[in-house]
C-alpha cells in the first residue's frame, strides 16, 4: 500500500495551491483520508480529515480557507487552499486508514508548501 502525494509547491501569501494524494496497491476499503502539517519546531498537526462518509473535520486555523475532499473511485483525497499565508508554510502528508490485511494507518511521503509574503 503507497500513499502518493503531490501539488506542493512555493506560492505568495493569499495565493492558492491544491494538494493530492492516492492510495494505491492491494487494499479492501479506505476509511478516513486526511491531511497533516509540520513546521520546523513544531509537531506535526492535523489540518483536515473527511470520513468514508464524507463528514469533515478542519483545525481552526484552516476552517474557511482550506477545503478537504475525496474521489472514492480514484481513492484520492484533495486539499484545496486557499487565501495561503506564510504561517501554512509546512511540510504536508497525507494519511489514511485503510484496510489491507487488517486495518491499519499509512502516511505519504511529505509535500513542501511554502507561502511567501
Amino acid at each position: 500500500v503507497q500513499l502518493q502525494a503531490s501539488g506542493g509547491g512555493s506560492v505568495q501569501a493569499g495565493g492558492s495551491l491544491r494538494l493530492s494524494c492516492a492510495a494505491s496497491g492491494r487494499f479492501f476499503r479506505v476509511h478516513d483520508m486526511g491531511w497533516y502539517r509540520q513546521s520546523p519546531g513544531k509537531s506535526r498537526e492535523l489540518v483536515a480529515s473527511i470520513t468514508s462518509g464524507g463528514r469533515t473535520n478542519y483545525a481552526d486555523s484552516v476552517k474557511g480557507r482550506f477545503t478537504i475532499s475525496r474521489d472514492t473511485a480514484k481513492n484520492t483525497v484533495y486539499l484545496q487552499m486557499s487565501s495561503l499565508k506564510v504561517e501554512d508554510t509546512a511540510v504536508y502528508y497525507c494519511n489514511s486508514v485503510l484496510v489491507a490485511s487488517m486495518q491499519s494507518e499509512y502516511w505519504g511521503q511529505g509535500t513542501q508548501v511554502t507561502v511567501s509574503s
